[in-house]
This record gives C-alpha cells, structure tokens and sequence, in this order.
C-alpha cells in the first residue's frame, strides 16, 4: 500500500532538511516524498534540487498559504493514504513507519498520539482519545502531523478551504467524521514529533482560530453549537458555586450534596 507523505514548506532551510532526511531514512519504503515550498528564497529550492533524484515529487513557487500548498499536494499524491509532515517535524526513529504500517488497516482516518517538543527541548505526549466527540472536536482535533486520511476522502468532499486561514485541516476532519460519517480508528502509539512555534501553536493565532472554527459550526452545526454553549455556560455556574463560602458551608454542615 503506498503512502503519499507530503511537506509543505516557506523559508525553512533547516527545518526541510531535518524532515527530508527523517523520510529519507526510514526503513519503510512503500511511500512518496512530495514536497510543496512556497517560493523560499533561504535556500530551500536549491536544497531541493540538491535532492531531486531522492524526491518523488516537488515544486518551489509562490503559494497563497498553507492549505493551498496543502492542496497543491494533495492533487498530486497517488497513495491510498495521505499524511502531512511539514518542514521541521520528524518522525521518532527510522523504524517509526514500518512499526505503524500495519495499523493502516482500511478506516478512512487512522491517528496516533504525538510527540509534541517545546523550543527547550521537552517532550510530552500528547493522549488523542479513542473515541471521538463533538465536545472534543469543538476544542481540539488529532494533530495532523499523526493522521493519515484516505484519499478518497478529498475526492469525495472535496480539499481545504482555502478561506480559511488556521482551522481547514480541524474543519475537514470534523465535516467528515459527524456530517459524513467518515469511519477512523485510534492507535495508541507515538511515531512522530510536533515541535511547537508553528502557526497553530503561536498565542497570537488563537483568537483567529476561535472565530474561524465559529464561522464553521455556526454554518454546519448551528444546533449542536448552541447545545454546546449551554453545556459550558452550566459548567462555570457550577464551578462558581463550587468557590462560594455560603456553598461551602451548606455541603458541610450536611444541608445540600456536593456538587
């Protein structure tokens, strides 16, 4: 079964190079290496071309972001499953694919935890859930640097929103999983590393990342947000009570139950 790993990168030379020669050692070998830069002037393109009979696949151009580029590999891949590992991440070993490929077992999304590496050189695991929910999916999704998604899948609905400009990969995945019944199964393994300082990870983006996931579930799931909101409006009422004196005393002297 070939997998089609696809790296997007802008005007990070060092970061390619770490993630090109993380691929380039795998002792798995049923993959292809497509690799969309947007038009980097730091060295990468003439990185690449030092590359180009180790790469199945590249091109260095001007691109109007990142699920764009995203999107640019994606119509070029020719594996059954995709996966996304952009410049700078890595996997944990040269063994990392071949002691997951047998998970690959048919599901239309399949993900793994994570490594995710601060800039101090810290790891910690990130635990993805085995079972999926909205509750979940409206804070958070499997990162995508530990996903693999069929094909068919963007064949069938269609690739990133290009409108959107932090949250078309969260927006993708929570379409496909509750509006189109995607099917997707959970591997409780590590075989990849996230290093944190990315677009997604930077404090700076998160007041984007809110407003656009909003603009998405109030278009598609309007109901369900609304339910939603009530639920987290509940949980503060209760978690202010929980801290009131008066609260307190009452649970104590045995004249309501705690909360």
């Amino acid at each position: 079964m070939l997998i089609s790993i696809i790296t997007i990168n802008y005007n990070n030379h060092l970061g390619l190079e770490c993630t090109v020669e993380s691929v380039q050692n795998q002792t798995y070998t049923n993959f292809e290496h497509i690799i969309i830069d947007g038009g980097s002037a730091d060295g990468s393109k003439e990185y690449l071309e030092s590359q180009n009979d180790k790469i199945n696949y590249w091109i260095s151009e001007p691109d109007n972001g990142i699920y764009n580029a995203m999107n640019k590999g994606i119509k070029v891949a020719k594996g059954e499953y995709l996966f996304f590992l952009n410049s700078g991440d890595d996997f944990v070993n040269s063994k990392a694919l071949q002691s997951i490929a047998q998970s690959l077992s048919g599901e239309d999304i399949i993900y793994f935890n994570i490594n995710q590496v601060s800039n101090f050189r810290k790891v910690k695991v990130k635990q993805v859930p085995s079972e999926l929910s909205f509750s979940y999916l409206y804070h958070d999704l499997p990162p995508h640097q530990s996903t693999f998604i069929k094909k068919k899948l963007f064949n069938d609905y269609g690739n990133y929103d290009e409108s959107l400009k932090i949250v078309a990969d969260w927006k993708f995945l929570i379409l496909a999983l509750l509006k189109y019944n995607a099917t997707y199964k959970h591997i409780d393994k590590v075989f990849t590393n996230f290093y944190l300082g990315g677009v997604s990870s930077n404090s700076e983006s998160f007041k984007l990342m809110q407003a656009e996931r909003e603009i998405v579930l109030n278009k598609e799931f309007p109901i369900l947000l609304n339910d939603l909101k009530y639920k987290y409006t509940l949980e503060r009422i209760i978690r202010g009570l929980r801290k009131s004196k008066k609260i307190q005393l009452l649970i104590k002297l045995g004249l309501i139950n705690k909360l």
